[in-house]
């Protein structure tokens, strides 16, 4: 039965870090702070480019009340990041199968929207998602659920599957009540089997046969 497939964006379809990691060093090198490595900066996130830039001002000792302005000029930057930034293997062949057996595919992150859509053209991704949000969509962020179920309803408010990497995904798509599909190679900071989810993969070959399993 064909159903919607919704994903999360970084770590799931894309490997974004390298292009956030860069940008977070350019804004930090300006206010002559000292750079982070990618492994500093992937702890910091998962949660939006607020969350991001706000723990990574924390990290350098910054005062609360600079955040605004440094993320600010952090998304001035960002929406033209997209040249470090690699799709996972598999991932464009694995959408367009998906596509092909009739299924509503859609995008929740928690990435701004203008970065998301700069990326999904840069790859040419753009008309196989029928709803994106984005982290600033709405008033509310994943784990929320919020954003997942309003992506749900703008395809169609049909039975859905959640595909996703980390922790943050696993908790949405339990708040939200749906399956989860774990990809394993992305941004997650717990071993997989801590995370709830139905199935997991590490090759988005596999990934078309797993939702026609999970969705009967």
């Amino acid at each position: 039965m064909a159903q919607t497939v919704i994903f999360d964006l970084d770590g799931t379809l894309i490997d974004s870090l390298p292009d956030i990691h860069a940008t977070v060093n350019r804004v930090f090198a300006d206010l002559g702070l000292a750079p982070f490595s990618p492994a500093e900066v992937a702890g910091f996130v998962g949660n939006g480019a607020p969350v991001l830039i706000a723990r990574a001002m924390a990290a350098r000792g910054q005062p609360e009340a600079a955040v605004p302005a440094v993320l600010a000029t952090f998304l001035g930057l960002y929406e033209g990041a997209v040249h470090l930034t690699r799709l996972y293997p598999g991932v464009e062949a694995a959408l367009q199968t998906l596509a092909g057996r009739g299924h509503r595919l859609g995008l929740c992150t928690n990435k701004p929207l203008a970065p998301t859509r700069a990326l999904l053209a840069h790859f040419g991704l753009t008309g196989l998602f029928g709803a994106v949000l984005g982290g600033d969509s709405l008033p509310q962020r994943k784990p929320d659920p919020a954003p997942l179920l309003k992506t749900n309803i703008l395809l169609g408010a049909g039975p859905m599957v959640f595909v996703g990497d980390s922790e943050v995904d696993a908790e949405t798509a339990t708040r939200a009540g749906v399956p989860f599909l774990l990809y394993t190679e992305g941004y997650r900071k717990s071993p997989p089997e801590a995370l709830p989810h139905a199935a997991r993969f590490d090759d988005f070959a596999a990934l078309p046969d797993l939702v026609a399993q999970i969705t009967g």
